[in-house]
């Protein structure tokens, strides 16, 4: 690579910032906090807690039956508020910190354990290669990130593990799996972004990461009773399109606030955010409807998703008109591998978490490589060559499923043996919200 070709996702946030100028000439210039960039990392820290809690949860809950609704909206917020805790402690030390106790290229260290040095005239500046923001707001965007990944994955086991082997894992993935590819990705000193992968918001941080780690979970917790046999639908894909549509809304936040500033870069993450997920989900219902005769509302809001999450790391890469190609190909790929691989394989991922997050997030971390370049309309900068960097991107993916899937698998083995992963028969034909919190969702 060039030496001067910097590219520079800025960090732990994420934005891709090109730096042309003299290393030198940065260092001199303080940079100045702007109230409006704050303004937009706080508004954009909560449309993530929004598309996480409700919307993540009750897209799942409306996907389950009525006797494990409970349990879903339990687990998605129970795994948020225990992630929050831990960055605090230790993650946001862990991802965004060198020097003394870390490895440099694969973790950082405890310097900043429990928050220590970070004040309310501390700026995240370091980081983010110039854009001045209060460490706080910097924290607590990243914070979203952090929690919402773990939140992903149990969708996949979804109706058959314990609550208690859930946080445990939990704890245990976003130490050992989660802090370590934030950090490879997101951090000057980080491995994958030495290498010049490009990740704007999280495709291989957040979905290839949370995608992978469902599928081992799913794998080895086993199908749920009567899989293949009986009949699984939805309860209420009313809540399932509610929480579909909140998703939609907090992920511009997710999105438009990775480029950390308020001005023309995130309102093309917004744009792109916008004609993506729209074009995806018209593919998923033109290709349904082509395979089984009917578009259906699952349909195209499953397919918006997997087009959010494959513009996820081009968001603010990618032209408008590289977005909607993008899309278009995300949506008809992930139903492909929700309705035919999955079948033709036979495991039980119960909420297509690898179908949509696994397999749209290796699809837009490859296709980054392709919209990004300025040839196509995209916005990458230096030396940009196609072939060169979808292998760049091709190698972060590998690095993401290797890390992952090993990470994950050895976790899920620890979990089992310490205190069992899955629910007991009794418990999962009564129900989870019973068994578990001994609630019901619905009282009629």
């Amino acid at each position: 690579m060039n030496p001067r070709r910097i590219f520079a996702p800025t960090l732990g946030g994420i934005g891709l910032f090109l730096a042309a100028l003299d290393p030198a000439l940065a260092q001199d210039a303080a940079p100045t906090v702007a109230k409006g960039d704050t303004a937009w990392m706080l508004v954009s820290t909560i449309l993530v807690i929004l598309m996480t809690i409700p919307g993540l949860a009750l897209f799942y809950g409306g996907l389950v039956r009525t006797k494990n609704m409970l349990s879903l909206l339990m687990q998605v917020f129970s795994v948020f508020s225990l992630v929050a805790i831990l960055w605090v402690f230790y993650g946001y030390s862990l991802a965004f910190t060198a020097g003394p106790g870390s490895l440099g290229a694969f973790i950082g260290g405890f310097s900043k354990a429990f928050l220590a040095g970070v004040t309310t005239d501390s700026t995240a500046d370091t980081f983010t290669k110039g854009v001045a923001i209060p460490e706080f707001s910097f924290l607590a965007f990243q914070l979203t990130f952090a929690a919402i990944t773990p939140a992903l994955i149990v969708g996949a086991f979804a109706e058959r593990i314990k609550f208690s082997a859930v946080m445990l894992f939990t704890g245990l993935w976003v130490t050992f799996v989660y802090f370590p590819i934030a950090h490879m990705v997101w951090f000057s000193e980080g491995f994958l972004f030495k290498l010049g992968a490009l990740d704007f918001a999280g495709g291989t941080v957040v979905h290839i990461n949370s995608g992978v780690a469902g599928l081992i979970g799913a794998l080895l917790v086993g199908k749920r009773i009567g899989y293949g046999r009986d009949l699984l639908a939805p309860h209420s894909l009313t809540l399932t399109f509610v929480g579909a549509c909140l998703l939609w809304v907090g992920w511009f936040g997710f999105n438009a606030g990775s480029n950390l500033e308020a001005n023309g870069g995130a309102a093309l993450a917004l744009l792109n955010t916008i004609v993506a997920p729209a074009a995806a989900g018209l593919s998923w219902m033109t290709a349904e409807a082509f395979g089984k005769g009917k578009a259906s509302l699952l349909g195209i809001a499953s397919g918006a998703v997997a087009g959010l999450v494959a513009i996820t790391p081009a968001a603010g890469l990618a032209g408008p008109m590289g977005s909607i190609v993008l899309g278009l190909v995300a949506g008809a790929v992930c139903y492909f591998a929700v309705t035919g691989v999955k079948n033709a394989l036979g495991y039980d991922d119960a909420l297509d978490v690898f179908g949509i997050h696994g397999v749209g997030g290796i699809v837009g971390a490859i296709g980054t490589g392709i919209v990004a370049a300025p040839s196509l309309g995209g916005y990458g900068l230096g030396e940009y060559t196609i072939a060169g960097q979808v292998w760049t991107q091709v190698i972060a993916v590998v690095v993401t499923l290797l890390w992952t899937g090993i990470g994950s698998f050895v976790l899920y083995k620890i979990v089992d043996a310490v205190i069992g992963l899955r629910a007991t028969y009794e418990a999962e034909r009564e129900g989870l919200d019973l068994a578990d919190h001994g609630e019901r969702a619905y009282n009629y």
